[in-house]
């Protein structure tokens, strides 16, 4: 019962913003650039739960390399408005566009110089009219079965704020490097800003080509890593997996098999200075649980090895 009322009221919501999607216009573009070039900072501002979804943008923003602060405008009035000076953009959220407490901040900001970004429903509204640059957030209908809580409003300001911090983001060219720089607790920071020298093994497993499957064997499960590389005779030349191993013992009869047998020539590697988040992306797209570490691009000596176990209990 619950459950089907649920999809309703998504099913509601996303056609609204699908309407409102199709109504973007290059007014748009103009504010992007706008925060793209703005000298201080973007100040969010709203009040009631707009400006709840006003503080949440203001987060995002500055968390993705675009200064950004919330001022709540009723208190904008009573001194807040010391916070902002004449190089910042003022992004004004208001679903009407006629919010008193909105209103009358924006000759205040005018005096001081600020450009107004209006986010509103409205945009034949006093605010809109008022504002340097007015984005429209309209929907047609609220998904309250009495039309009266704000709830595909504040989807639509949500969805708006964030398709402006993506925009300015990849303006920026930001990285997981940048982003890893605003987030450095919890996992999240560490699993970006580790490097795989934090985690990396320097007990790297060694047979060389002539070494037999016995030996090959007792190798991999004295180190705990599911494979061993093959040198010949102190240069690298492949690596031996357990999936190797396994393969061997159905494809071969003969123990004395060697570790050139059975290698793969090629292996995957990484600097020591890579990020983790590079490290885990190669895991993935090859499907394998262990890299090899080199100290640079440019050498070949491989000083230690890098496992998925390894990644994960740096994370938890």
């Amino acid at each position: 019962m619950y459950a089907k009322r649920a999809k309703e009221i998504f099913d509601e919501e996303i056609r609204e913003l699908e309407k409102l999607r199709d109504s973007i216009d290059t007014t748009f573009d103009q504010v992007v650039e706008v925060l793209y070039h703005c000298q201080g900072k973007v100040v969010m501002m709203g009040i009631g739960k707009t400006g709840i979804i006003a503080h949440k943008m203001a987060a995002s923003f500055a968390s993705t390399g675009t200064p950004s602060i919330f001022v709540n405008a009723a208190e904008a009035v009573h001194g807040d408005l010391g916070m902002i000076n004449g190089k910042d953009v003022a992004v004004l959220v208001s679903n009407s566009g006629s919010t008193n407490e909105i209103l009358n901040i924006v000759d205040p900001l005018h005096r001081l110089g600020c450009t107004i970004v209006a986010m509103t429903g409205n945009l034949d509204s006093p605010l809109a009219q008022r504002a340097d640059y007015a984005l429209s957030i309209h929907v047609d209908e609220e998904a309250c079965p009495l039309g009266i809580a704000p709830t595909t409003s504040t989807t639509a300001t949500l969805l708006m704020g964030d398709a402006l911090m993506v925009c300015l983001m990849e303006m920026r060219q930001f990285k997981a490097e940048d982003f890893a720089l605003y987030h450095p607790g919890g996992a999240l920071g560490r699993k970006l800003l580790g490097r795989v020298k934090n985690v990396m093994t320097t007990d790297v497993p060694r047979v060389r080509t002539t070494t037999i499957f016995c030996d090959i064997v007792r190798e991999i499960t004295d180190k705990h890593l599911g494979m061993t590389m093959v040198y010949d005779p102190s240069r690298c030349v492949g690596i031996i997996t357990d999936g190797d191993v396994r393969r061997a013992i159905l494809k071969y009869n003969d123990v004395q098999i060697t570790a050139a047998d059975i290698m793969t020539p090629s292996y995957k590697y990484i600097t020591k200075d890579a990020l983790l988040s590079d490290a885990l992306a190669i895991m993935d797209k090859y499907n394998i649980t262990t890299l090899a570490v080199t100290e640079t691009e440019e050498t070949t000596e491989i000083i230690g090895i890098i496992s998925i176990h390894h990644i994960i209990d740096f994370q938890s």
